[in-house]
């Protein structure tokens, strides 16, 4: 009895959490959170001995002291099921397994669209800011659940069946929002690809999912250019022998080349009736695939599922952002990242929300974009990349001042830690110092916000550039390097969590124990979240940084070995290093360390195709910033690159390089240090 109490009182707990200042308490439905410090100090469930009843202390307690009757009483009340959950969670870290409300079964596109056409058909839903400045379109909640229906049969009408695969490369936009709802309402699965990659991972992406079918536009536009999306398709599919047609849309009035798989996406959703009827989805079938980078060379299909996922990404868009009915959500990530799966699409309309789709670029047509966006939208939730933040930090305050920015009450940022003085600028001259700011730190594997400064006790403070709280159902420990919790505070390890929550990724599709070997085996009994994290005197938690070979550029996360494989196949480099290093603008940039065979005339044309190599291989943004050429590589006895050794060089760090004693030959370090110094020298001179 004492659980399902414990159960009915969640909602009661969370509404008197969700209070504003001035404003009165919300049910369940309307969850908002304001201000409060806690203290996990050692990674264990915090005391509820001095929790008053509906504070975050208490609730953070309940959630994970009682788990069952926490997430129970809330999937309950949050979402629309055509069957009851008999189990509210099964999780075992050691075997990977992780299954949420099961038994349950539901559609997800009915959370987020028919719900909300039965209550306020014409409520906004999406407002669409488009590349060309100045060119918004509103979508109502009737007009996205009609283009979802129609999308819907179209794709049934070609083949597509519950459990196949999708491919979506396409740029943010109302389409693309409704091919995402479209693949969930038939029970298909859907992979959204970044509209920035290569036609050559397009194709490792398509080929590892087994699409049958993939959706693109004829053409993108972003920053003013055009993007040939249907080219890189059509390069792309070349290779990929699962996909039976591909459904192109059109962004641009330009003619593509249409071959014998291609469909002219408007044209065949035309034909086809704006109802659909949605599949009934066990909570534990896979929703999403989404392809993260690893620190081997292969990318992961990370797989979401239904129930859990949807949850975990409502509750944090309410709570985190104090989401209130009406208020206009503007998170600029594209729908290519779990940002944009999370806090674009499916927790701001299962919230009901109203969801800004950016298409644009920070600065087009010039550092404005974003402010003049909040002023014309009147953005209330703004949620971006540090990267863009350093960067427009560097235009001045004058293009953020020249736009009224009242509407907006809170600012997030995501993606990569954010350094103090982006929090500071971002706080003082956006936000006007009047703005709550949360740092939030999570990862696609997480599926949602895990740490962030709100929800909290109410008033509760804020520090810089720190994530600092676990949100409810989440408890992180640090651990040292032989498996051992850290307790207390001031201390430093590597964050795990060692509780199961509704929205973390339940595999790696098609391998399992990859899986269990990445996020598993490392400490046994906790998920590894692949970085550090430091816990302040007052219980809080600042992440330091990814403690393996992933980098983050711009706030995507690319494993070294990603870029290391692309370099290889070049026929003149028989060895590779590449290591990240801070950038004032990117956070970290790939520094790229090669050799080259003996035979080798011109060294830069080398340098210069194997740019090009990265960017057809890979995508852009992950050409490493600086390419050197040494003789050869820091190695231990047992052949392995001591890439430690190099990011120290770099950082100007050499003189204090720690244990060298396992190098084959120390005097590689003197050759590489010179080499380095003849280089800066040489870049110095050019400026």
């Amino acid at each position: 009895m004492a659980t399902r109490s414990v159960g009915r009182s969640v909602g009661r707990l969370l509404g008197s959490l969700c209070r504003r200042p001035g404003l009165p308490a919300r049910p369940l439905r309307g969850l908002s959170a304001q201000g409060g410090a806690t203290s996990h100090l050692s990674g264990s469930a915090p005391a509820v001995a001095a929790a008053q009843p509906g504070s975050y202390l208490a609730l953070s307690a309940q959630a994970a002291q009682e788990p069952a009757a926490f997430w129970g009483s809330l999937a309950r009340d949050t979402l629309v099921w055509d069957t009851p959950y008999h189990t509210v969670w099964d999780c075992d870290f050691s075997s990977g397994k992780i299954g949420w409300f099961l038994g349950g079964q539901l559609n997800v596109s009915v959370n987020c669209l028919d719900q909300h056409v039965q209550k306020s058909p014409e409520s906004v839903a999406l407002i669409w800011e488009r590349d060309e400045p100045g060119t918004e379109v509103r979508i109502t909640y009737r007009e996205l659940l009609e283009t979802t229906c129609r999308l819907a049969n179209t794709l049934k009408r070609h083949g597509v069946h519950r459990g196949d695969r999708v491919a979506i490369y396409m740029p943010v936009s109302p389409l693309s929002v409704a091919a995402m709802l479209a693949c969930a309402r038939i029970g298909a699965v859907h992979t959204v690809v970044f509209a920035g990659f290569s036609a050559e991972s397009l194709a490792g992406r398509i080929n590892d999912a087994k699409c049958k079918v993939v959706i693109t536009f004829n053409q993108g536009l972003r920053g003013g250019r055009v993007v040939e999306l249907k080219k890189i398709v059509d390069e792309a599919v070349k290779n990929c022998p699962t996909v039976q047609h591909v459904l192109v849309a059109h962004r641009t009035d330009n003619k593509v080349h249409m071959g014998d798989l291609d469909i002219p996406l408007e044209q065949e959703m035309a034909k086809e009736a704006p109802v659909c009827t949605p599949e009934s989805m066990d909570s534990e079938d896979m929703l999403f695939m989404l392809y993260t980078s690893g620190s081997t060379g292969s990318p992961k299909g990370l797989v979401h599922t239904q129930a859990g996922y949807l949850l975990y990404a409502a509750l944090t868009h309410k709570l985190v952002f104090d989401y209130q009915p009406g208020d206009v959500f503007g998170c600029v990530a594209d729908i290519g990242w779990i940002t944009g799966h999370s806090y674009v699409v499916y927790g701001p309309l299962c919230n009901g929300a109203t969801s800004v789709l950016f298409e644009s670029t920070p600065v087009y047509p010039d550092a404005g974009r974003y402010w003049e966006t909040v002023q014309r939208l009147k953005i209330n939730q703004f949620y971006g990349a540090p990267t863009a933040v350093r960067l427009l930090l560097k235009y001045g305050d004058t293009w953020v001042k020249k736009y009224d920015r009242s509407s907006l009450r809170t600012l997030g940022s995501v993606g990569e830690p954010i350094n103090h003085e982006a929090w500071e600028w971002l706080y003082t001259v956006v936000g006007d110092s009047r703005c709550t700011l949360v740092d939030t730190w999570w990862q696609t594997e997480t599926g949602g916000i895990c740490i962030a400064p709100r929800p909290s006790e109410e008033g509760a403070e804020i520090l810089p550039g720190m994530a600092m709280r676990p949100f409810f159902g989440i408890i992180p420990a640090l651990l040292d390097e032989k498996g051992n919790v850290i307790e207390g505070s001031d201390v430093s390890g590597a964050l795990c969590i060692s509780q199961a929550w509704p929205g973390m990724a339940r595999t790696i599709y098609g391998d399992h124990q990859r899986f269990i070997d990445s996020y598993f085996k490392a400490y046994p009994g906790y998920y590894f979240t692949g970085d550090g994290a430091h816990r302040t005197e007052g219980g809080y938690y600042q992440i330091t940084g990814r403690m393996d070979d992933v980098i983050n550029i711009s706030g995507h996360r690319l494993g070294t070995a990603e870029i290391e494989d692309a370099m290889a196949d070049h026929p003149a480099v028989p060895e590779t290093a590449v290591i990240g290093y801070p950038h004032d603008i990117k956070g970290e940039a790939a520094f790229a360390f090669i050799v080259l065979k003996d035979d080798v005339g011109d060294a830069d044309i080398v340098v210069s195709e194997l740019k090009s190599t990265v960017a057809t291989k890979i995508a852009k943004y992950a050409v490493p910033d600086q390419i050197l050429v040494v003789k050869r590589l820091p190695k231990t006895r047992s052949g392995k690159v001591m890439r430690r050794l190099l990011r120290k060089i770099i950082t100007g760090g050499a003189q204090d390089l720690g244990d060298t004693t396992t190098l084959e030959d120390p005097s590689v370090i003197t050759e590489i240090l010179s080499t380095f110094q003849k280089y800066k020298d040489k870049q110095a001179a050019a400026k």
